[in-house]
């Protein structure tokens, strides 16, 4: 009678290197992503000069309003230090990894991607990556431009500084996903880029202008049910107040929560792709 292989070691053998091969799958998609955005730099400006462009009206319109001696939830920093974060994440919704996935699909290169061996999470992730980068750029420049013109300070320090633009950059990848979640469904620009407007109304039902405490009581019921809340209160309180671990940890919660949902619909959705 012949002896019975053992099969399980071998299986359990490929299953690191399955791993290893979608991580360097996405980072190449990643790559190739970044080398496009380096291709058309001017493609940048509307993503950091927009953003910026609100920073200066908001704290023109209403620095005098909150001066920074008499202003209690200011921690005696200027109204610039409390808007900042809003114009962060605004930064963070112009991601064009949605529309550059449409190209992909009207130009049938995605239909080639689904062919190869290359996972669907590799797929996802590729431009995410490259969200990623371009958002870290972006909001370092901000800030630097911030501490210049409107004398902040990061209160956290240099290390509150770098986790205040992985926060930034990391939800940026959320927002560009379920963005590309979009394109996958409608595989139209023009949609796709409608749907981006839906930030507007998450940034504006936010204690955007006035701590949470101070608004209407319809206008804090609306922000506390908004998830952007949270990653706003986490970036600022790094700004004004110092690593606060609870605050910090339901802006990262939110993010989490949401990344894994986005990440299981996309994943689903380039399945399910006719």
């Amino acid at each position: 009678m012949t002896p019975k292989t053992e099969t399980t070691p071998a299986t359990t053998a490929v299953e690191p290197e399955h791993h290893s091969s979608a991580l360097r799958d996405s980072l190449l998609l990643g790559g190739r992503a970044i080398r496009e955005a380096l291709r058309t730099p001017d493609s940048l400006l509307p993503t950091m000069f927009i953003p910026l462009f609100f920073l200066v009206v908001n704290v023109g319109q209403a620095a005098r309003i909150f001066p920074s001696e008499a202003t209690p939830f200011l921690e005696g920093q200027s109204y610039g230090a409390f808007q900042l974060p809003a114009s962060l994440l605004l930064s963070a919704s112009f991601g064009g990894a949605a529309l550059y996935l449409v190209e992909e699909i009207e130009g049938g290169y995605f239909d080639k991607l689904r062919a190869t061996p290359i996972s669907r999470m590799a797929m996802i992730l590729g431009r995410l990556y490259a969200e990623f980068v371009k958002t870290i750029a972006v909001a370092t420049v901000m800030v630097l431009l911030s501490v210049l013109v409107f004398g902040i300070h990061i209160e956290s320090g240099i290390l509150g500084f770098v986790v205040l633009v992985t926060m930034v950059a990391i939800w940026a990848m959320v927002f560009s996903g379920f963005m590309q979640l979009i394109s996958l469904k409608t595989r139209s620009a023009a949609a796709t880029q409608g749907a981006s407007m839906i930030f507007f109304p998450l940034l504006f039902l936010t204690p955007n202008f006035v701590p949470r405490n101070q608004l209407t009581r319809p206008m804090e019921i609306a922000a506390t049910i908004n998830p952007v809340t949270y990653i706003m209160e986490a970036a600022r309180s790094l700004i004004l107040e110092g690593f606060e671990g609870e605050t910090l940890a339901k802006g990262f919660a939110v993010i989490g929560v949401t990344m894994v949902l986005m990440l299981g619909l996309s994943v689903r959705m380039v399945n399910n792709y006719d």
